[in-house]
């Protein structure tokens, strides 16, 4: 699997960076004091909730890469200013994509431990990257309603993969 149109994982990883860099493009607006301000949702913050992806990718992509970082990536202090989390974020979201733009049917068949509370689980490396993408969606999810409660638009999400009403931003993604 190496070309976008014959790699699913790849398009997710993709859909995935693109998301991220869409929403960023309006955070990065955002100083420090607005980034930080309390919002409703599961994290008390815009900075929070952000922060909160980006560490879990964090942990999700070592265990993908057998990288033994276990929870440790959680030993971190917040990045408070958007455009720095930003940058970070693409990174991690490229590091993700080259790992799905190099899966082979046995990566996905086999299983990559993760350090949890109660111990070592092994998981399934498919259903570890199906997890990463719905884990995301879902607090971006949070930060379109920190985002209105903000008083600012958020914006559209979800045109990434059909050709009506695909975005001009999509397309170095698309491959």
């Amino acid at each position: 699997m190496s070309t976008t149109s014959e790699n699913p994982w790849l398009k997710m990883a993709l859909n995935n960076a693109w998301a991220n860099s869409t929403l960023y493009g309006v955070l990065t607006t955002l100083d420090a004091d607005a980034f930080t301000a309390e919002r409703p949702g599961f994290f008390p913050s815009l900075a929070r909730t952000m922060n909160h992806i980006y560490e879990v990718d964090l942990f999700y992509l070592d265990a993908l890469g057998n990288g033994g970082l276990g929870r440790s990536v959680y030993n971190r202090e917040d990045v408070n200013e958007p455009a720095h989390l930003a940058a970070l974020q693409s990174e991690a979201d490229m590091r993700f994509a080259a790992f799905c733009n190099a899966i082979t049917p046995e990566t996905l068949a086999a299983t990559r431990v993760t350090a949890r509370d109660s111990g070592p689980v092994k998981e399934n490396v498919a259903a570890l990257l199906l997890h990463l993408v719905q884990h995301q969606i879902h607090h971006r999810g949070q930060a379109h309603v920190q985002l209105q409660h903000a008083g600012i638009e958020p914006p559209q999400l979800d045109d990434f993969y059909l050709e009506f009403g695909r975005v001009e931003s999509a397309k170095p993604y698309w491959g």
